[in-house]
């Protein structure tokens, strides 16, 4: 099955949710709460370390299961025969530093292919294991083949051939940083064969279902893109769209003679929609844009094997789905009698799309991986990637609205912790990252895993978030700090007008963006917080546009539109305004600053510069700095080494609940990534700084 691409690329396009009042969910959580009875505090490492087993994949000839699962505990990948017990499996990677974070196999079942960087850089390189060579009476882990064997380099994968599964059509910066040049990766040998050098800024390609290079998408320095087609001498346009909208084409027709294509392109156009757009002609017929005229395009679905178009769906306050396959409608049909109440996700499958992993999960359970036959519809369970979660002591995820201060409604989500009644509870705010990306309803850990703590957590869709419309999106343009963060803001006072929020005891939280909005909200609204935690967090919005990736040429016209424009004067005095450093002497907020080393988005400085700033005004500060993390931790020991410094740091400060037993690696871990600020220098800013 093929998904949807984003025009942003690390922006997940997703949809809007469906409203419920404050007042109607203080009812029923009274009606559930006439007894209450606060639940066990539950060990953070039941949340944060690793699964027991996760990413299941069927093989393509059926005959294999791989899955990633601990081995001398970092999350390597496993492989079992199919029918086989996952007690039988046995690692084929042994990576001792990082999780791999995905996985994939060959068309031919001969290879599974992995990506990985180091300590957090981004800089993704491939690795291949080969199946055909792996001795099942060897006791030792096989070599893994490092295929694209560069430093400072990051490969994206284009395409997975099926007609030649030996082939991979990949990106590569080596040349120019900026721009990836396409090249054909031989898994078996290693060999690159330059296909294109790109100097035309293409940031993508697009290959038909016979593998030809059929389309590119371009960036332009203006922030516009362009689709092209791909003639054999020459590069047309065919489609364009402004830098603040959306155009990017997602797959070829059956007969491989139109593409599918996702536009919110026309200023009289709100939301994005699903068009067949034919690239000789350029005529475009509409396929369909939400049914309920309520959301973007969601996302679509192939089937490899017809390639037909299976579904659509748009994501409102759950997911919905529309079928364009009656057999496949039939089947999950039948799955949803068998899992009333529950999400149903369809996952790997083998290529004849017979035999199904399917996950089944809610807001209150992380899921469960089945096994599904569409031909006698058996239903086997596989495993569940937390098994020891206590589901019957986890929070339901309740969906709210409330107003912004200048008439938005602000779409949210607000867990209560379980057995508690929803009545001048502490509050921790968590604002997401992006922040052109958006939360949605489902299990979170982390609203599971601070409400068990005791706090009412409110996961709020400010303006500026994607999956509602341009227009909704548009409204947080040059917001940073500004009306994005009036609707933090007004969140947390509805919800203390509502009588469910304690004033007093309201503290925030967030990661990137979200560590952004944190910064912000001590020191534009210091009044408001009584505790702060920021992860991976700008602090001044010169030096972060200043300092970005340099593969992020393409979408940094499109940063300066939606932040401001730091080449120019006004633009540079918006962003100095807008940059909690900058006003670091209003911070009487206690604050934590959570940070990776190689985090190649928000740079170190941009947490060294604040801590430094605070020292020099003698307010106090803690300083959490992995040395082998990036942009967000993806070691377990380095999780839940900030998460129990977080939860005693939150807890003295709100009075929420925190779990005093700490694993000894846990501990010792916590003592070498805690920072002394007196040892701390800036060693970049390069934007000038005022300190009011």
């Amino acid at each position: 099955m093929k998904t949807a691409k984003s025009t942003l690329r690390y922006i997940a396009l997703l949809s809007t949710i469906l409203y419920f009042s404050v007042l109607s969910l203080m009812a029923q959580q009274t009606m559930q709460n006439d007894n209450p009875e606060p639940v066990p505090i539950i060990d953070r490492e039941i949340f944060f370390d690793n699964p027991e087993i996760s990413g299941g994949q069927i093989s393509p000839d059926g005959q294999w299961i791989t899955f990633r699962k601990p081995y001398n505990g970092v999350l390597n990948i496993w492989l079992k025969k199919f029918d086989a017990p996952f007690e039988d499996a046995r690692p084929i990677t042994a990576d001792t530093l990082r999780p791999i974070p995905a996985y994939f196999w060959t068309h031919d079942a001969g290879f599974i292919v992995y990506v990985q960087d180091k300590g957090g850089d981004e800089n993704f390189n491939v690795y291949a294991v080969n199946v055909g060579e792996i001795d099942e009476d060897q006791t030792q882990v096989p070599d893994s083949r490092h295929l694209t064997e560069m430093a400072n380099v990051r490969v994206i994968i284009y395409n997975v051939s099926k007609l030649d599964p030996d082939i991979l059509r990949v990106g590569i910066n080596d040349r120019d940083k900026a721009w990836h040049d396409l090249y054909e990766l031989n898994v078996s040998s290693g060999e690159l064969k330059l296909l294109r050098e790109n100097t035309d800024r293409i940031t993508g390609w697009g290959f038909d279902w016979d593998e030809n290079l059929r389309l590119a998408n371009r960036s332009n320095e203006d922030g516009s893109n362009e689709i092209l087609r791909v003639d054999e001498d020459a590069l047309t346009k065919i489609y364009d769209c402004g830098a603040l909208e959306e155009c990017y084409d997602l797959a070829f027709d059956a007969a491989n003679e139109n593409f599918y294509m996702v536009t919110n392109k026309g200023d009289d156009v709100n939301l994005t929609k699903l068009v067949l757009f034919n690239p000789q002609d350029q005529s475009e017929t509409l396929v369909e844009s939400d049914p309920e005229n309520k959301v973007d395009f969601g996302g679509a679905f192939f089937s490899d094997k017809t390639r037909d178009l299976i579904l659509t769906r748009y994501t409102d306050a759950k997911t919905r789905r529309y079928w364009k396959d009656d057999t496949y409608e039939a089947d999950f049909a039948y799955l949803q009698e068998e899992f009333p109440e529950m999400e149903i996700g369809l996952g790997s499958s083998d290529k004849e799309e017979r035999k199904f992993f399917i996950t089944v999960s809610s807001d209150k359970d992380t899921g469960a991986i089945y096994l599904f036959d569409r031909d006698s519809r058996a239903l086997t369970f596989q495993y569940r990637p937390r098994p020891e979660l206590p589901v019957e002591h986890m929070s339901p995820m309740q969906v709210i609205s409330y107003p912004s201060s200048d008439g938005l409604e602000i779409p949210a989500y607000l867990t209560i912790p379980k057995g508690v009644e929803a009545k001048n509870l502490p509050l921790l705010v968590v604002p997401h990252g992006g922040p052109w990306a958006r939360d949605m309803w489902g299990y979170n850990a982390y609203a599971q895993f601070w409400s068990n703590r005791g706090y009412a957590v409110l996961q709020m869709n400010f303006r500026g978030s994607t999956g509602y419309g341009k227009q909704f999106l548009d409204a947080g343009n040059e917001e940073w700090g500004n009306k994005m963060q009036d609707d933090i803001t007004w969140g947390v006072k509805y919800l203390i007008n509502e009588g469910i929020v304690d004033e007093n005891n309201v503290g925030i939280l967030g990661g990137s963006y979200g560590g952004y909005a944190t910064l912000a909200g001590v020191t534009f609204t210091p009044e408001l917080y009584k505790a702060a935690v920021a992860i991976v967090a700008p602090s001044n919005l010169n030096t972060l546009l200043g300092s970005i990736p340099p593969y992020w040429e393409s979408i940094k016209k499109m940063f300066y539109m939606r932040m401001g424009d730091p080449t120019t004067e006004e633009g540079k005095a918006q962003l100095e305004r807008q940059s909690p450093l900058n006003h670091v002497k209003k911070i009487q907020t206690p604050l934590m600053i959570v940070q990776g080393a190689n985090d190649p988005r928000v740079k170190k400085a941009e947490a060294d510069q604040i801590i430094v700033a605070m020292r020099e005004n003698n307010i106090p500060v803690e300083y959490i700095l992995a040395p082998d993390e990036g942009h967000g931790f993806a070691r377990p020991v380095n999780n839940m080494a900030y998460l129990a410094a977080a939860e005693k740091f939150l807890s003295t400060h709100l009075g929420g609940r925190f779990q005093e037993s700490i694993k000894e690696d846990v501990s010792r871990r916590l003592k070498e990534i805690t920072v002394d600020i007196n040892t701390v220098t800036v060693e970049q800013p390069t934007a000038e700084v005022h300190k009011d």
